[in-house]
């Protein structure tokens, strides 16, 4: 199966590229199926079937891909590989300053490292297509004050499916072969309009609700954080931080995809397969990482991290090795996990938490909170592998994220997941566009009951093959249902 060329076509836009990549792409997943389809890629046990389907080899996902002991690679690319080849903002060195998400966005659908003349050319298309329809503001607006931002977030992304190429295009007819043109129109729109949206949502739920005007002279971080209100510095930097733009650039980079099987990704693909459009399926996709045990959990482990920073300095001790040893201990013992460490997947440190350490240690090191988190870092791994109930005693991107938005002024904890969002909906849509390219078919896999399960088995001894007869195990000839 071949794979995408790393080059730059300079003069090209991205639809004119994916046009050129298109038919090779689907040969080859034609080509794919016709050698290999037939091949065992992974087992499933009963565990795993009960278990969540844990770690099953099923889903196709181009974009990105997550080994338990290297992290992620974006279309082959780890997170430190991308730093030094990624185009930055305007005036930026790339392997100093931090990559666009419309970087990353070029590469995850067409698999190749942008030129910076083509990044320009991204932001300029998303800026011409970041207009809401008229009635989307007052909808939000409308929301009562109690409305967690994430629900206001999926809401506001279903209100813009009036606007949907893709419905238009399946009404009128539109072959299967060309949905991936309506598919990649209505996902460039809604990553293009998300930000405004959460930046309402963001002025409404916690500020005066006023909104300054769209300014596509920036990139699409920049126009983010002036949109929610911030500065390029932020509004809680230290005098030598290097600013809240490049923070954004960074985390909206490093969380838009994570492949296929995590719910936000997951769901945005099942959804997605049934040939609902993008605005439908994101919004399915938004709805999994408002759980707390997917991306809410960014915001419950800053809580948590801040609760445990006061319960050491009311205690009387400062912030040191042995006091975070001692209360991770305490927590421990109380029956009690410690949240931000481990991962279903990973078993090292994530990735993209050591990228936003390596960003605190160089442009915050004095901020307290930090100050929490690194030392959380330098000795909870070793109380967990102590404990020894913890597969992943290592930090991942929740333990990290928290505290870098607290620095630059962005305290409200309830919001964070919308940033999520923003981020995570680049990487569930490039997918998206080339489940259509592809043609990939309505996702169905086959449920089982525990009924059948036991039926199946029997037990244990006639499964294997094997019955106990006068303490001895002797091979007999059963027939297994």
């Amino acid at each position: 199966m071949s794979s995408f060329p790393c080059r730059a076509f300079s003069s090209t836009t991205l639809r004119e590229r994916l046009v050129e990549i298109l038919p090779q792409k689907q040969q080859d997943i034609i080509k794919l199926n016709k050698e290999h389809g037939d091949k065992i890629v992974g087992t499933c046990n009963v565990s795993q079937c009960i278990g969540g389907m844990r770690s099953v080899k099923c889903m196709l996902w181009e974009t990105s891909l997550l080994d338990s002991m290297e992290g992620i690679r974006f279309r082959g690319y780890t997170i430190p590989e991308l730093q030094g080849k990624l185009p930055v903002y305007e005036g930026g060195v790339k392997g100093e300053n931090e990559s666009i998400p419309e970087s990353i966005l070029w590469l995850l659908l067409t698999g190749e490292i942008p030129s910076d003349t083509q990044v320009r050319g991204l932001t300029a298309d998303l800026h011409s297509r970041a207009e809401l329809p008229a009635h989307v503001e007052p909808m939000i607006r409308a929301f009562p004050e109690s409305m967690h931002p994430m629900t206001q977030l999926s809401s506001a992304v279903l209100a813009l499916q009036t606007e949907s190429k893709f419905v238009m295009a399946y009404n009128s007819g539109v072959h299967k072969t060309n949905f991936w043109d309506s598919a990649l129109e209505d996902s460039l729109d809604l990553i293009a309009k998300l930000p405004r949206i959460a930046a309402l949502i963001y002025r409404k739920t916690f500020h005066d609700g006023s909104i300054c005007d769209y300014n596509s002279s920036l990139d699409y971080s920049a126009n983010f954080n002036r949109m929610m209100g911030f500065p390029s510095h932020g509004k809680g930097a230290s005098s030598s931080g290097i600013g809240f733009d490049e923070l954004m650039r960074m985390y909206l980079t490093i969380h838009c995809d994570h492949e296929g099987g995590n719910a936000s990704a997951h769901a945005t693909h099942l959804v997605g397969s049934t040939l609902a459009d993008p605005y439908l399926s994101l919004s399915g996709g938004l709805n999994a990482l408002a759980g707390p045990l997917h991306g809410l959990a960014n915001q419950e482990v800053l809580k948590w991290t801040i609760k445990f920073q006061n319960k050491i300095l009311e205690s009387g001790s400062e912030i040191n090795k042995a006091s975070v040893t001692k209360a991770a201990w305490d927590t421990l013992n109380a029956g009690q996990v410690i949240p931000g460490f481990g991962h279903a997947v990973l078993r090292k440190t994530d990735p993209r938490y050591t990228v936003q350490r390596e960003f605190a240690l160089k442009h915050m090191p004095d901020d307290p909170l930090f100050g929490v988190v690194k030392t959380m870092y330098e000795v909870i791994p070793e109380v967990l592998k102590e404990h020894g109930k913890t597969k992943n005693p290592f930090p991942n991107v929740d333990a990290h994220s928290g505290c870098l938005l607290q620095h630059y002024g962005l305290v409200e904890e309830d919001f964070y997941t919308c940033l999520f969002g923003v981020s995570r909906a680049i990487g569930v849509l490039s997918q998206y566009f080339w489940d259509r390219a592809l043609g990939l078919p309505l996702e169905r896999p086959k449920s089982i009951t525990s009924e059948w399960i036991q039926n199946h088995f029997i037990d244990e001894d006639k499964f294997s093959g094997w019955s106990h007869k006068d303490g001895q195990f002797d091979q007999t000839s059963i027939k297994v249902p």
